[in-house]
C-alpha cells in the first residue's frame, strides 16, 4: 500500500525544474515546461501542414485538412452561432492544447492539466472571455442588467455565478483527470505487467480527448448563452 501511495504522490507532484533569478527567484515548474514542449510541437506540426498550400489542384494533405478545419468551424458555429464566430479560434486552440496535454503521457511527459494551477488557469481564462463577449455584444450596461434577468431577486445567484462557472470548469477537468491516475495507479499496482497497457491509452487517449471536448464544449453554451439578445 505504501507504494501505491508514493506512486499516486508521484503522479500528483508538480516539481519544480529551474528557477530563473529574477525579482527574488521564479519557479517554473514542470507543467510549465510541458507547455512549452506542447506548443513547440504544435507549432511544428503547423509549420508543416500549412506548408505548399494552393488555391487549384490540392493534394490529398489539403483537401484533408481543408475538411477537418471545415467541420471543426462548422461543428463550433452551430453551437455559437453566426455572432460567436470570432471565439471559434480560441476554442479550437483550447481543445487541441488540452487534448494534446491529456495524451503526452504517452511519450513519457507529465501531463501539464495533472497541476491543478493549470486547469484553474484555463477556466478562468475561458470564463473572462466569456464575460468579455457578453459586454462586447450587450455594453456595460446591458452586461450588467443581466445579471437582473429574468427577475431582480436573483441577481445575487447570477453573480455568484461567476465564481461557480470558473470553478466547475477547473474542478472537473482535474477531477477527471485525478481520477484517471488514481484508476492507473491501481491498475499498475495490481496487475503491473500487461493490463496497464491498453487501459494507458484509453485513459490518455479516449478519455482525454472527452474531456477536452466537455471543456470547450461547456465554454461554447456559456458564450452563446453571454451573447445572446432578447
Amino acid at each position: 500500500m505504501d507504494g501505491l501511495v508514493e506512486a499516486l504522490m508521484e503522479e500528483l507532484n508538480c516539481n519544480v525544474v529551474f528557477t530563473i533569478p529574477l525579482f527574488g527567484g521564479i519557479d517554473v515548474m514542470e507543467s510549465v515546461v510541458v507547455t512549452w514542449i506542447i506548443m513547440g510541437i504544435l507549432m511544428a506540426a503547423s509549420l508543416l501542414l500549412v506548408r505548399g498550400l494552393k488555391v487549384r489542384r490540392i493534394g490529398k494533405k489539403q483537401a484533408a485538412l481543408e475538411s477537418a478545419v471545415a467541420f471543426i468551424y462548422q461543428f463550433f458555429e452551430d453551437l455559437l452561432g453566426k455572432d460567436g464566430t470570432a471565439y471559434i479560434p480560441y476554442l479550437i486552440t483550447v481543445v487541441v492544447y488540452i487534448g494534446v496535454a491529456n495524451m503526452i503521457g504517452l511519450l513519457g511527459f507529465k501531463s501539464p492539466t495533472k497541476d491543478l494551477n493549470v486547469t484553474a488557469t484555463l477556466a478562468i481564462m475561458s470564463i473572462v472571455l466569456v464575460e468579455a463577449a457578453g459586454i462586447r455584444k450587450k455594453g456595460i450596461k446591458g452586461w450588467l442588467k443581466s445579471f437582473t434577468e429574468p427577475i431582480a431577486i436573483i441577481t445575487p445567484i447570477n453573480i455568484l455565478e461567476l465564481v461557480i462557472r470558473p470553478l466547475s470548469l477547473c474542478m472537473r477537468l482535474f477531477g477527471n483527470v485525478l481520477g484517471a491516475i488514481v484508476v492507473m495507479a491501481l491498475i499498475k499496482y495490481l496487475v503491473p505487467l500487461v493490463i496497464p497497457l491498453p487501459f494507458s491509452f484509453y485513459f490518455d487517449i479516449f478519455d482525454g480527448v472527452i474531456q477536452a471536448y466537455v471543456f470547450v464544449f461547456l465554454t461554447s453554451l456559456y458564450i452563446k448563452e453571454a451573447i445572446e439578445t432578447e
